[in-house]
């Protein structure tokens, strides 16, 4: 049984995965991510982040710095941005 989250802003989910709706590549920061790694398009944000919860990855990948989480990400699915740009990956729940 899952339990719900709550979101600790930390950006991970708006670096480390690709985003389709958005062009986004693997690794790379949207672009609407700011500083404080809130989303500048929170409004108008596509379906894919709007349905998006915190859950257990968060918890696999918590480090002190979006740098560490991303990679503890990439790393926990051996991904290597530019050669897996293409794979979809599960969103554990």
């Amino acid at each position: 049984m899952s339990t719900k989250r709550e979101c600790t802003r930390c950006g991970a989910c708006c670096v480390a995965p690709d985003i389709a709706a958005l062009g986004k590549a693997l690794g790379v920061p949207c672009i609407h991510l700011d500083e404080q790694n809130l989303c500048r398009n929170y409004e108008q944000r596509p379906e894919v982040c709007r349905s998006y919860e915190a859950d257990a990855m968060c918890d696999l990948i918590d480090a002190p710095t979006l740098d560490a989480r991303v990679a503890k990400y990439l790393a926990l699915f051996s991904l290597v941005p530019g050669r897996d740009d293409h794979r979809r990956l599960p969103i554990l729940r």
